[in-house]
């Protein structure tokens, strides 16, 4: 296996084990608390990585952790279970599906990184397989919905990007950003949680186990292998990985909820599996483990320049 195959491999875990989300919640978690939900995921485990790491930002990277922890989570999971709430769950994954191609957009802004049509075919068809597998007939749409599924979609791919862009300081380990970004997220939802749903629930030794694993398993740990895959890889091939939570939770749904899969379900996660594929292609370009390394260099150089 090469070293490219491998850092895809990696990272191709976290859009799995978000894939889990949906059943965790629903098999483990109390019931319609999904902004508690979200903060359970993000600070303890932000606040176990700070503690862990003994990093704090420094300089510049106290707004930029900030607004990093606002795009991918503090942002993400409220705009995110609005859209579940009022919309239907396949019509929420359909709308989330948008989210490789704002990365496309993005990184030719942001990056430089040109969209070949590869990529911007690869996003398309991601988002027809995605469709396929979850989509229902009479499914509703419902304005406020989809505008939040947009925006959280936006709000991921615009961290996804800029996380690329700068990169992290110098002798701090990925571990250490995730915990910044994941406590800055967190600290924003909490406010917002406790007004909108109260106090917390109670919780059951059920509740506590779903707890713990959506938040070192499925957030702590998947946080870090998605920031690391960002490091390595083209923006546009890690959010193109993305159509693998869909998929996961389609499988897990048919293997432990007992839903039933069609051949249209089947088509379509073979669709959005070959975009998945198609999209970590990358012709003329090689492949190093100092890649990452050789970016944070110039980010530095680039933000000393910047200060004079």
């Amino acid at each position: 296996m090469s070293r490219k195959a491998a850092v895809i491999g990696l990272t191709a875990l976290a859009p799995i084990s978000w894939g889990s989300t949906y059943a965790v919640t629903t098999e483990f978690l109390p019931p319609d608390r999904p902004l508690f939900t979200g903060l359970m995921r993000a600070l303890p485990a932000g606040l176990a990585l700070l503690a862990l790491t003994r990093t704090l930002p420094h300089g510049t990277w106290w707004w930029r952790a900030a607004v990093l922890g606002a795009l991918n989570i503090g942002a993400f999971f409220p705009l995110l279970f609005l859209a579940a709430y009022r919309l239907p769950g396949g019509v929420a994954a359909v709308v989330g599906s948008a989210g490789p191609l704002f990365v496309v957009g993005l990184a030719a802004l942001v990056l430089g990184e040109r969209p070949t049509v590869r990529a911007l075919l690869a996003a398309v068809a991601a988002a027809l397989g995605v469709s396929l597998v979850v989509l229902r007939a009479g499914a509703a749409f419902d304005a406020v919905g989809v505008a939040a599924g947009l925006a959280s979609a936006a709000s991921m791919s615009a961290g996804t990007v800029l996380t690329k862009r700068w990169g992290r300081p110098r002798g701090v380990g990925p571990l250490a950003m995730v915990g910044w970004q994941l406590t800055a997220g967190g600290l924003l939802i909490a406010p917002v949680a406790f007004l909108v749903e109260g106090a917390p629930p109670a919780l059951d030794g059920r509740g506590a186990a779903g707890y713990a694993y959506l938040a070192l398993a499925n957030t702590a740990v998947s946080y870090w292998l998605w920031l690391r895959g960002i490091e390595r890889l083209p923006a546009t091939s890690v959010t193109l990985l993305g159509p693998l939570s869909p998929i996961t939770a389609a499988v897990i749904g048919w293997l432990a909820l007992g839903e039933a899969l069609g051949p249209v379900q089947l088509a379509g996660m073979a669709i959005a599996f070959g975009a998945t594929l198609a999209g970590q292609w990358t012709p003329r370009r090689t492949f190093s483990s100092a890649e990452g390394n050789s970016q944070e260099v110039s980010m530095d150089l680039t933000d000393r320049a910047l200060r004079r």
